[in-house]
Parts: C-alpha cells; structure tokens; sequence
C-alpha cells in the first residue's frame, strides 16, 4: 500500500514565497509522474505542475515563471517552490503520484491536501 503525505503551505502575502513537499512512502516499485493540484471551493481540481520520472515537467499558465516544481527520485518526493504569490493561488493543494507498486499494479494517489492561503 503506497500512501502520499503532503507538508508545507500556510499563510502568505501577496509577493511572499511558500513551498510544498510530498513524499510517498509504501510499497513503490517506480512512480511515473508526480503532480500538484489545487482546488477552490465550488471549483473543479486543476493541474499546477506536473513532473515526469525524467525531470520533464509541465505547468499551467498561472503558474509559469513563479512556481517551480522538482523531484528527488531516491526519496520519491515532489516539491513545489511558489514565489511571487497571488491571491487567486488561495486553494487547498494536493500531491499526485501516478506509477506501479509491482510491475503489475498500478497506483494513482492522492495527498491529503494543504491549504495555501495568499492574503494581505
């Protein structure tokens, strides 16, 4: 059983920086891609950044140029680096892991979710 848990987040103004981490601990044989997403409430759940095994990474347009997303294989954990924040990136934010816990069985998981909260 492969779970993921999320630290990070908070309280920030606008301008200031905040960071995310979320390792997966279990039965992992690889993990494929891991991603951050955010949800407001009455909103649908929206990609932030992705990363691949290889380090390609995608980004939704809201978050190009201020949010960084990374990857540290060996300890199967993502980050996600937020600067110049906004207050439209209030949400609560949740890790994503998509791989295999044998090569046989495939996971797609969720985080428990932290709240990020931009406010002057």
């Amino acid at each position: 059983q492969v779970q993921l848990v999320e630290s990070g987040g908070g309280l920030a103004q606008p301008g200031e920086s905040l960071s995310l981490s979320c390792s997966a601990f279990g039965t992992i044989y690889t993990i494929n891609a891991m991603a951050w997403y955010r949800q407001d409430p009455g909103k649908e759940r929206e990609l932030v950044a992705r990363v691949n095994s290889g380090g390609g990474t995608d980004y939704a347009d809201s978050a190009k140029g201020r949010f960084t997303i990374s990857r540290l294989n060996a300890a199967n954990t993502v980050y996600l680096q937020m600067n110049s924040l906004k207050p439209e990136d209030t949400a609560v934010y949740y890790c994503n892991a998509l791989g295999y816990s044998t090569i046989f069985e495939v996971f797609d998981l969720w985080g428990q979710g932290t709240q990020v909260t931009v406010s002057s």
